[in-house]
């Protein structure tokens, strides 16, 4: 694309398209803004110090094009004559660097906006951060851009060390790389130290985004996307601003190959919201980003160690087929150290094959007990030969990783060159037999020291040229490979994930509660078995148990009533006339109106399904233990609307209760798809009333052997207001 090229394509010319179609032009026109930011042909800086800084940094890294520094009362800023203004460029810059003041930082995006320029980075601070004046400014600066690539304000800058791109008002750690790992941060700080990482992470490019008032996260990956030297792309998230946007090119991203994986910041609420059910103590905003990263196969790390050390994993070796791993150590202390640390997180260590378990113990001797994890002792310490026989034999287990626990001596006070050794015998054994590899897939050969600090960067970056993945720490290698699993997986399914789609608005309207046999009827319009009932006043209520028959449930039936078993509102397994009246005695001064049912029997176990609304993420669904105890368990997995079938059942599976579920010590199985279906039911009515629903709570639903029944609910809506109505 030219440096005067068109930004986007006019109104006019994607009238008529699809809607799929819109979103690609419109991704297409941003795609092509942002290249010419993250890889100009020309930069132009303006202000003092910041931009004198940004031109030494592109010139430290070896950037080769022309550099514009624009000044209106300097001659010259580092040597190069200065332009007295945006005007007087020689043409429009495919990149700008502007350190001014905010106000001065409005006018000056208007005026490159108008002479076609590719991007901006605002530097300055005082915009939306600071509110009041700050949020109007704001305002006009997006104005000003027009669709011009826009990164901040408050924003820190942009390194792209591929191409030897420094838009950036301070020192940094990285270097120039042919390929590598993509960094996009919120925070101007946390990138900074990002690049001083000494962990042989290669930096293709950091970029921060501060206010996020033009290009935001997922227009920044879309654009990454389309260079092919990016390996992975990294994420720091303080928060999101339109989730189906990102569900889009997550997806995008897993089918091109390129992992995401993203550091969640913050666990604050997204938006105001009355709660009355259990679901929402249960489904926060920090869930929801889980819901989220879990559809889209994003790994999701907990912090900046976590994010360097996946990010290498993947870029070393991308996404895995399974969770199976084997550890090679020369102490037992270590050995089940891994085991310990990796049975949490969800990896497997099978027994070693017999064909690789032979060949072990011919090389280790009777003294070595061959197993996984394996401490093959120190016998065969630095005979280079036998080491390599010795992980050679690892690597015919042909697992998904294959581990080596090195950690290397303080090189200040010790040698290290029987090190050395070792890891030539672990990097022979990984790279012997290609055909092999070739055949059953790629084996993901790592050396791990158990200690971050005890791999230094030269030895991790002389084994990552090796094609070997150095990780520092054995909690963050393991979780790096529990996440490139969990990518796998991902990829695997790609076929059937589906995005998010943009949040319908509610309905004009007033809350409105339902009461529990209002909801219930709801409900079983779509499917869901609920007790035979009656809802009867008081002087009817022993007519309609002796009709439905003992033992029955006596509930009082009132919108006010959310929490039954609280208010002494429920009195279960009443099971004659006498024990009846007890209970609607008590219970009389509640309402009076009274939901008489049949006593559900053979309960296997008691689940929870609600949904809740987002005002960013839109309606989600929580299935969990449910009962009187569900906020004590706090077993629960939230799901995203729309959701499919094997989702619900992964759900399920994934719960600590799964084993109840399933038949526990000799206990009946419970009827599991139809459990199944009644949580499709839950989210079929969800989506049906997205337009009016705000919360939707069915607890318990009881699981039996032959069948699911949905004892209580509750609906909070928007009900129209209209004449007559009565709003609870």
């Amino acid at each position: 694309m030219s440096a005067t090229a068109a930004p986007a394509p006019a109104n006019a010319a994607i009238e008529g398209l699809t809607e799929a179609a819109e979103c690609e032009a419109q991704d297409s026109a941003a795609r092509a803004q942002l290249q010419r930011l993250f890889s100009p042909r020309h930069i132009a800086v303006f202000g003092g110090n910041a931009a004198a800084e940004a031109i030494r940094q592109c010139r430290k890294l070896g950037f080769a094009g022309d550099l514009w520094p624009v000044h209106p009362t300097r001659a010259t800023v580092e040597g190069i004559a200065c332009y007295p203004d945006v005007a007087a460029l020689p043409q429009a810059p495919d990149a700008s660097f502007v350190a001014v003041p905010r106000e001065a930082t409005v006018a000056i995006v208007g005026q490159l906006a108008a002479r076609g320029a590719g991007g901006v980075i605002c530097y300055a601070s005082g915009f939306a951060e600071v509110g009041g004046e700050g949020l109007a400014l704001q305002h006009q600066l997006v104005h000003n851009a027009g669709d011009m690539a826009l990164l901040g304000p408050n924003c820190y800058g942009m390194l792209n060390y591929l191409d030897g791109v420094a838009l950036w008002p301070d020192q940094h750690g990285g270097q120039r790389v042919g390929c590598g790992v993509a960094l996009i941060t919120q925070s101007g700080n946390i990138g900074l130290n990002l690049t001083m990482q000494r962990r042989a992470l290669p930096l293709a490019y950091l970029i921060t985004v501060g206010n996020k008032a033009g290009n935001r996260m997922e227009s920044l990956v879309d654009a990454l996307l389309a260079d092919p030297r990016v390996s992975v792309i990294g994420m720091h998230i303080e928060g999101l601003d339109d989730v189906a946007a990102f569900s889009r090119v997550a997806l995008k991203a897993l089918r091109q190959g390129v992992p995401l994986v993203a550091l969640k910041a913050g666990s604050s609420a997204l938006g105001a919201q009355t709660a009355m059910s259990h679901t929402s103590s249960l489904a926060g905003p920090d869930a929801l980003y889980d819901a989220l990263f879990a559809r889209c196969g994003v790994a999701r790390v907990r912090d900046p160690a976590g994010l360097i050390e996946t990010c290498k994993f993947l870029h070393v070796h991308g996404p895995l087929g399974g969770k199976r791993i084997i550890s090679a150590s020369c102490s037992g202390g270590e050995a089940s150290l891994v085991a310990d640390l990796a049975q949490p997180r969800g990896l497997d260590m099978p027994a070693i094959p017999s064909a690789a378990q032979a060949r072990l113990h011919a090389v280790l001797g009777d003294k070595v007990t061959v197993a996984n994890p394996l401490d093959y002792h120190t016998y065969i310490w630095g005979d280079l030969g036998a080491q390599t026989e010795c992980f050679s034999g690892l690597m015919d287990c042909n697992f998904d990783a294959h581990l080596l626990v090195l950690d290397y001596p303080r090189l200040d006070r010790c040698s290290a060159e029987s090190w050395g050794t070792t890891v030539d015998a672990f990097v022979a054994a990984a790279h012997a037999g290609e055909a092999l590899v070739q055949s059953t897939g790629k084996k993901a050969a790592t050396v791990v020291a158990s200690l971050p600090e005890d791999l230094p960067e030269d030895y991790a970056q002389s084994l990552m040229a090796r094609g070997i993945a150095p990780m520092h720490g054995l909690p963050d290698c393991l979780d790096a490979i529990a996440h490139a699993a969990q990518v796998g997986a991902a990829v695997r399914a790609q076929a059937v994930l589906k995005p998010l789609s943009p949040v319908q608005a509610l309905q004009a309207g007033s809350p409105r509660t339902l009461d529990e046999a209002t909801a219930k009827r709801a409900l079983a319009a779509f499917g869901l078995p609920v007790p035979k009932g009656r809802v009867v006043p008081a002087a009817q209520v022993a007519e309609a148990a002796d009709a439905l028959g003992y033992p029955v449930v006596l509930k009082a039936v009132s919108a006010q009533l959310a929490h039954k078993t609280e208010a002494g509102a429920v009195h279960l397994n009443l099971a004659n006339a006498e024990q009846l009246q007890a209970a609607l005695n008590k219970m009389a001064h509640l309402s009076d109106q009274f939901l008489v049912e049949q006593m559900a029997a053979n309960v296997v176990a008691e689940v929870i399904v609600g949904v809740q609304r987002d005002a960013q993420f839109g309606l989600s669904l929580t299935v969990g233990a449910g009962g009187v105890l569900v906020e004590l368990l706090q077993d629960a997995r939230t799901l995203l609307l729309p959701v499919q079938r094997h989702e619900v059942q992964a759900a399920l599976e994934s719960l600590r209760i799964w084993p109840l579920l399933r038949g526990f010590r000799g206990k009946p199985a419970g009827d599991v798809p139809a459990l199944v279906d009644a949580v499709m039911a839950v989210a079929d009515y969800a989506q049906s009333h997205a337009h009016s629903l705000l919360e939707l709570d069915v607890n318990p639903v009881l699981l039996m052997p032959d069948g699911v029944l949905v004892v209580d609910a509750l609906i909070r809506c928007i009900e129209p207001i209209s004449e007559g109505t009565s709003h609870v």
